[in-house]
């Protein structure tokens, strides 16, 4: 692997995630779209058609950029027309849950404290959240709530930062990484302690 790359951090929802895409159980939202370009995401597998339910009771965005209309190739062949989220620190707060159901099971993953997707470096480098999938449901501090509609449109003019609460997303694919690594870098742009668990019925 190249050094650049050498510290590229997939974070653990999408390694179980993956895991439980063998057999796609949801069509509804993925259309085949032809005509339409594909953006590759850069992460060494497509994500499942099942996507993650992700719920966050407080975090903080920084330097948030939108990107509206990307389509993206599933793991079953199909596509879906979504959003391409890209931070430099996404920091989780106060509890993040995250829940994916697929081919009878279920994934759970939860952050009881807080925890944090990217950010800097030790050399001061800026690290790199990628987030495609759709904002739900957000609460803008000081301004409102229900506002994923001003965000994505403000998101696509300049970087946003700000601290939101009550976040609920529908999210097929998170990447994060440190792009400026060195080949005897320690750092890791994922910092998310909590449980992992895999029910079945």
């Amino acid at each position: 692997m190249r050094a650049r790359h050498r510290a590229l951090a997939v974070v653990a929802v999408l390694l179980v995630a993956v895991a439980t895409a063998v057999v796609p159980s949801r069509t509804g939202l993925a259309a085949p779209r032809a005509a339409a370009a594909v953006t590759p995401l850069g992460v060494p597998f497509l994500p499942s058609p099942d996507p993650l339910q992700v719920r966050i009771d407080s975090l903080l965005a920084v330097s948030l950029t939108v990107e509206k209309d990307v389509t993206i190739r599933l793991s079953d062949g199909t596509e879906v027309r979504t959003n391409k989220y890209t931070f430099t620190k996404l920091r989780i707060r106060d509890h993040m849950a995250v829940t994916q159901r697929a081919n009878g099971h279920t994934l759970t993953i939860d952050v009881p404290d807080e925890g944090q997707l990217g950010g800097y470096d030790s050399a001061g480098k800026a690290e790199t959240t990628v987030m495609w999938g759709t904002i739900d449901n957000i609460c803008v501090l000081l301004i409102a709530c229900h506002v994923q509609a001003l965000l994505d449109f403000f998101g696509q003019l300049i970087p946003l930062t700000s601290g939101a609460t009550h976040f609920q997303g529908t999210i097929y694919a998170i990447r994060t990484t440190d792009d400026h690594a060195a080949l005897d870098s320690t750092d890791n742009p994922v910092h998310l302690p909590g449980t992992i668990t895999v029910t079945s019925p």
